[in-house]
C-alpha cells in the first residue's frame, strides 16, 4: 500500500491537542487569578484585623503607648486594605487582557483558521 493513500492521522491530534493545550493555559489563567483574589482577600482581612485587635487594646488600656499603637494599626491596615483592593482590580485586568489574547493568537487568527479548514476539508475528502 501507498502512503498516499492513507490519510495523515497526525493532523488531526495535532489539531485536538492544541485545542486542549488552549483549554488548560485557560484554566491555568483562572486558578492564577483565584490565587491571586485569595491572596489580596487576606491582605485585607488581615488589615482589618489589625485595626480591630488594636483598637480593642486601646479600649482595655488607654494610654500614649497605646493610643500611637491604634494609630499606627489603622495606618498599616488601611493601607493593607488599598494593597488588596489595587491588587485584586490588576490581576481582573490582567486576567480580562490574556483571556482576549489566548483565542486569537491560537483559533481566530485568519492564518490558521485557514489552515486548519483546509486540513479538515482534506482529512474528509481523502486527498490528504
Amino acid at each position: 500500500m501507498s502512503s498516499e493513500s492513507q490519510p495523515d492521522t497526525r493532523i488531526p491530534l495535532a489539531i485536538e491537542r492544541t485545542d486542549m493545550a488552549i483549554f488548560r493555559t485557560s484554566l491555568a489563567l483562572d486558578r492564577t487569578t483565584l490565587a491571586w483574589i485569595r491572596t489580596t482577600l487576606t491582605m485585607a482581612t488581615f488589615g482589618l484585623g489589625t485595626i480591630g485587635f488594636f483598637r480593642t487594646i486601646r479600649e482595655h488600656a488607654e494610654t500614649p503607648e497605646t493610643i500611637r499603637l491604634h494609630q499606627s494599626a489603622i495606618h498599616f491596615g488601611v493601607a493593607l486594605v488599598v494593597i488588596g483592593i489595587v491588587s485584586t482590580c490588576l490581576a481582573a485586568i490582567s486576567h480580562m487582557s490574556r483571556v482576549r489574547e489566548l483565542p486569537r493568537r491560537n483559533s481566530t487568527s485568519p492564518a490558521v483558521a485557514v489552515e486548519r479548514h483546509d486540513l479538515r476539508s482534506n482529512l474528509t475528502d481523502g486527498s490528504l
